[in-house]
């Protein structure tokens, strides 16, 4: 009877349950990555963290080392193995994505079109390499693993703001000096359509808008107020749609900066005068980049209203909040709601009920800020806050209005010295 294996069902459980404060000490048994199986022969456990698979994909740490388990050896183990690196020699054509950059930092769009390039040079063959194209300030970090083996930032003062005609020269320079089989751009607000349009005209091609299944061959766009698609050849300049692709995120690449020749840039006849002022909450919240969104959890209401003035936020509620009265229909954000895509979304007081999941599930960023760490909505959250509502909102609107000072300070400076 002593040679039968007995399994331990309650450490297998354990080691499977990175939350639960004995993980670790039995992690630290398994250090070689294997476990007996039920049939007594030892396998290998892919359930650790920085498992590699067959097919050479790490199993990674999404709680970042957030957990009730002691710190140190999971990030560590996550952080020593890193995704296959994809090389692209002396390329023999690029794929040019010119990409929003908002914030000058790729969106979601931008890395569905990086993924779409990708798909693009596997179908045509050949060694092609993906060009993220960026104009302006560039913040992003995070090149290589979205996809991109080269960069072209294209800088200058002729190139800040408003400025399609002056870009679109940089760009015009970009096809003489390169070789280019395909122009990608988000269709979106941000500049992408507009921008696509003008070197459409500017080579003489057809774009084609809309566009949402994109192969070698053919494309497809939608058409008639997406009532019907439209299936073309696939052209050499594409507006894209969001989710037109897979992003990447298997592979590693080289992301290697490039340069292009001195652009001659003539006279602008549009003169960017900047950005107007405009009250948060006209926007409309399904078009509202930074939301500040109240619970249940709030209690001084004017302070909210005070807190999302001083930071410049559009006003969002959660069903409890709009039902109690608080905040009216219109500011509803989730299923029943509606549903955003902010860029930032703080989250005061909401604990994140399914239906309010589903309404922010295409934001960038959330910030939580509750008193219960287990809730969902920290979960989901990229930065919480643990602690009273009202204190944290304070302090927040005193930083920002220090902030603004200081702005204000740097730029009577400036002016000054200019003068």
């Amino acid at each position: 009877m002593s040679d039968i294996i007995r399994r331990d069902p309650r450490a297998e459980w354990i080691m499977r349950n990175r939350l639960h404060p004995l993980h670790d000490q039995y992690m630290s048994q398994e250090e070689g990555g294997e476990v007996r199986g039920p049939s007594g022969l030892i396998r290998k456990f892919p359930h650790k963290v920085g498992f590699i698979g067959p097919n050479g994909i790490k199993r990674i740490d999404r709680l970042k080392g957030n957990s009730s388990a002691p710190k140190g050896k999971r990030s560590a183990a996550a952080q020593e193995v890193q995704l296959p690196l994809h090389k692209v020699d002396s390329p023999d054509y690029y794929i040019m994505v010119v990409a929003d950059m908002v914030g000058g930092r790729l969106t979601g769009h931008d890395k569905d079109i990086l993924g779409l390039a990708h798909k693009l040079i596997a179908e045509q063959g050949g060694n092609g390499a993906v060009v993220a194209v960026c104009f302006g300030e560039v913040k992003e970090e995070n090149f290589d693993t979205a996809g991109v083996d080269r960069v072209l930032h294209i800088e200058g003062e002729a190139f800040e703001g408003y400025a399609p005609e002056a870009r679109v020269q940089a760009l015009a320079k970009v096809e003489a000096q390169y070789t280019v089989k395909h122009w990608l751009f988000p269709d979106s607000i941000h500049g992408g359509c507009d921008l696509a349009s003008r070197l459409s005209a500017r080579l003489g091609e057809r774009p084609a808008t809309q566009a949402w299944q994109v192969n070698a061959e053919q494309t497809v766009s939608r058409g008639a107020s997406a009532s019907l698609d439209i299936t073309r050849q696939t052209p050499k300049i594409l507006m894209l749609l969001e989710e037109c692709a897979d992003a990447i995120d298997e592979t590693r690449h080289e992301a290697t900066p490039i340069t292009l020749d001195d652009v001659a840039v003539s006279a602008a006849t549009i003169k960017d005068k900047g950005l107007m002022a405009v009250d948060p909450n006209a926007i409309p919240m399904a078009e509202a980049e930074f939301i500040l969104s109240a619970g249940n959890g709030i209690h001084n209401w004017d302070q909210f209203h005070e807190a999302a003035k001083v930071l410049g936020a559009t006003e969002g509620a959660s069903r409890v909040a709009v039902d109690d009265g608080f905040m009216p229909r219109s500011r509803q954000v989730g299923a029943t709601g509606t549903w955003v895509t902010a860029r930032v979304y703080i989250a005061v007081g909401i604990s994140g009920a399914i239906q309010h999941m589903q309404g922010i599930g295409q934001v960038d960023k959330v910030i939580a800020i509750n008193t219960d760490a287990g809730c969902d909505m920290v979960k989901r959250a990229a930065l919480s806050v643990i602690g009273d509502s009202e204190e944290i909102l304070a302090e927040l609107m005193k930083l920002a209005a220090e902030h603004k000072q200081t702005s204000l300070s740097d730029q009577a400076e400036e002016n000054s010295n200019a003068a």
